[in-house]
């Protein structure tokens, strides 16, 4: 499968199909948007406008998300069209996230990942005080408040046990590095998430140690590619085991809507 072959795949799967757990899809000619089900932040997953529709649509979302009070994130790619989207939306008061690196590996049973690696201090993490756990160490890491997402994995790992699966780190009962995945109903694709390591704990290979039991899983469950957005600090690592990057992805947010 080339490198187009794959985009189009991506697309289709896990931007126009996806069905995420707590969330209402809703899909128009123009966007496939998910509501939240519990006040959270929604999204837009998936566009379909031009350069003559893209500000109507735009405010016409405003209004639907507003009338609903939920803020929400307009997730765009760098081969979405029209080619200057993200400008459009901060023209009409959203702010746009730095930009993370699209990046897709096909699972294949000769991979490092999934024969070379000695996993012993990988923890899967299955309980609320381990998500605890992880909430903590991304509070720490990035010095901000990350309680809906706690909310959210511990959640979504109640209702949907086989569909997340989260993995750690611990160093003397401290949890050190962590990162989960979400096995995509449908999909050949499993997506990566976190990926955190305190800095203290770097340079001992965890990262990659949470690669590997994650490709592990998904490969066991029967999944074609993981794909996950990388920082600029995670991307080289990524490439070095057999990720490609196929294209760019922004996060834009919303203007803060009055509940």
């Amino acid at each position: 499968m080339d490198k187009n072959e794959c985009i189009a795949l991506f697309h289709k799967e896990l931007r126009q199909e996806a069905v995420t757990p707590g969330f209402r899809r809703e899909e128009t000619d123009h966007v496939v948007r998910h509501i939240s089900k519990y006040n959270e932040s929604g999204f837009i997953l998936s566009s379909n406008v031009n350069e003559s529709s893209a500000r109507e649509v735009i405010r016409n979302e405003l209004t639907y998300f507003g009338n609903l009070k939920q803020s929400f994130e307009w997730k765009v790619y760098s081969y979405d069209k029209p080619d200057n989207l993200t400008e459009i939306l901060k023209q009409e008061g959203f702010t746009i996230d730095n930009p993370e690196a699209l990046m897709v590996m096909k699972l294949s049973g000769s991979h490092p990942f999934l024969t070379n690696f000695d996993l012993h201090v990988v923890k899967e993490i299955t309980d609320e005080q381990g998500i605890h756990d992880v909430i903590a160490l991304e509070d720490a890491i990035w010095n901000g408040s990350h309680a809906e997402l706690g909310e959210r994995l511990w959640r979504d790992k109640q209702n949907n046990p086989d569909s997340l699966y989260i993995y750690g780190v611990y160093d003397d009962g401290q949890l050190v590095s962590a990162a989960w995945m979400y096995l995509e109903n449908n999909s050949s694709f499993a997506s990566l998430w976190g990926g955190s390591t305190l800095p203290g704990f770097r340079g001992n290979g965890y990262y990659s140690k949470l690669l590997a039991v994650r490709a592990q899983k998904a490969y066991e469950k029967g999944y074609s590619f993981l794909t996950v957005d990388a920082s600029p600090m995670s991307k080289p690592i990524l490439e070095k085991a057999g990720f490609n990057c196929l294209a760019y992805s922004y996060g834009c947010q919303s203007p803060t809507i009055p509940v």
